[in-house]
């Protein structure tokens, strides 16, 4: 399986712009620069005395945050597939 060519998009973040490596496509890259711009506006909009270091920060916790509940989810989810595949299994 051949590498993939990695790409370099700049994107805005919170005031910044960086240029990120890497192989997603330069539309998912936006998307994921863009969903995480408004987090942090977001978070800024409620705690504006917040300097961005600490509302980058404060991103990152509820991001990492938001991934652990999903990953959860998706363990409970694979648990009930398991649980009705075998079930099938008895009736056939």
């Amino acid at each position: 399986m051949a590498d993939k060519e990695k790409a370099r998009v700049a994107v805005e973040i919170y005031g910044q712009t960086y240029t990120i490596i890497g192989t997603e496509s330069s539309g998912h890259v936006r998307h994921v620069a863009s969903l995480v711009d408004d987090r942090m506006r977001e978070i800024s909009k409620r705690n504006p005395y917040l300097d961005s270091t600490k509302i980058a920060v404060l991103t990152t916790v509820n991001s990492v945050h938001d991934y652990l509940k999903l990953e959860e989810k998706v363990q409970q989810l694979e648990e009930e597939v398991k649980k009705l595949k075998g079930r099938e299994a008895r009736y056939d």
